[in-house]
């Protein structure tokens, strides 16, 4: 399958750079795949949209400040995104500009300095830090959100993305990239999903990497889903296959979800409670075995969300309902808008 068959045209004012005002004033696009149509919406308005007895499955994974900012010994700046701990004082990371970070290459951090020790493949570094203490606590003080490279200001981002670049129910440190779907909600939305009889769980995946970068190969079927870390506690997954057995909705807030879920299932469909990783990567001709309905934000073209998106609802009427947005002034990817897929 060809990875050009999911490219769309999208003017650059339809990125959003900035959050809504209110989360949950976020515009909702209503897909019913039955029927092919689509209803224009306000997020606040999802208790009316939902039905009683749905399962509402969202990720608690929270974003890490994992970027920081240092310098060469000569004064050149350079970037690194910390990924993940992979020994004593040791850090895989991605650097920018990688060509400045050749082995033994020392990045000043402050009052520490990492080490260059590996070089690897697509800007990824091994760095050996030192000065620093602990390089989590030290990123919770020193870091900035990684924000996606398409928000303009991703280098230097503002008071309020510290907030908004993280859902109201994060709860596990370890993402590197917001869960986008659930950055809609409010503790008052979530009330009253509660209220209209909605049941709403939570798992965690902790977003790598993966969501920064896009699918380089031209054919769907050659790209490789870097694995991530998944969390499924085993009174989510009853709670779920409770809903399944009982023909009730499982309705997924975002991408992450459904790997999570569609990942964690048998060949029955059952979910099993799991603590590991996934590589699942899911495109069109996947059957989906437990999730029933999407909320998910406008994608990037050749990036994995999409893909799976288009898995869900079909390519054809994604695209056309991507259209329409566009068409409609909708704000699109990490801080734009979202739609829900029944």
């Amino acid at each position: 399958m060809e990875l050009a068959l999911f490219d769309y045209e999208l003017p650059p004012d339809r990125i959003a750079q900035y959050p809504a005002e209110r989360r949950d004033a976020s515009r909702l696009l209503v897909l019913d795949r039955a029927s092919g149509r689509w209803e224009d919406r306000v997020f606040s308005e999802l208790p009316e949209v939902l039905r009683p007895g749905d399962c509402l499955v969202v990720n608690d994974s929270r974003v890490i400040p994992a970027r920081l900012l240092g310098r060469l010994a000569g004064g050149a700046s350079v970037e690194l995104l910390f990924l993940r701990e992979v020994g004593d004082r040791r850090w895989e990371v991605l650097a920018r500009p990688a060509k400045r970070c050749g082995v033994g290459a020392v990045i000043l951090l402050g009052e520490g300095q990492a080490r260059v020790v590996e070089a690897g493949g697509a800007g990824r570094r091994v760095v050996e830090v030192d000065g620093i203490g602990s390089a989590r606590d030290f990123l919770h003080r020193h870091g900035l959100p990684p924000l996606p490279p398409y928000i303009r200001r991703y280098r230097k981002p503002g008071a309020e993305d510290w907030e908004r670049y993280q859902t109201v129910y994060a709860r596990h440190d370890g993402s590197l990239a917001a869960p986008t779907a659930g950055l809609h909600f409010t503790p008052a939305l979530l009330a009253g999903l509660r209220a209209r009889g909605v049941e709403i769980h939570a798992l965690t995946l902790h977003a790598g990497p993966g969501s920064f970068r896009p699918i380089r190969a031209t054919r769907v079927e050659e790209h490789t889903m870097p694995a991530e870390e998944v969390v499924v506690p085993e009174e989510v997954a009853a709670a779920v296959n409770r809903a399944k057995g009982e023909a009730r909705r499982v309705v997924a807030v975002g991408t992450t979800v459904v790997r999570a879920l569609e990942g964690a299932s048998d060949a029955e469909g059952r979910v099993r409670p799991v603590s590991s990783h996934t590589d699942l990567f899911i495109y069109p001709g996947y059957t989906f075995k437990v999730v029933d309905a999407l909320i998910t934000n406008f994608h990037l073209p050749r990036y994995t969300h999409l893909l799976l998106v288009s898995a869900f609802a079909g390519r054809e009427l994604v695209l056309a309902a991507y259209r329409h947005a566009v068409e409609a002034g909708y704000r699109f990817y990490s801080y734009g808008d979202a739609m829900l897929i029944l």
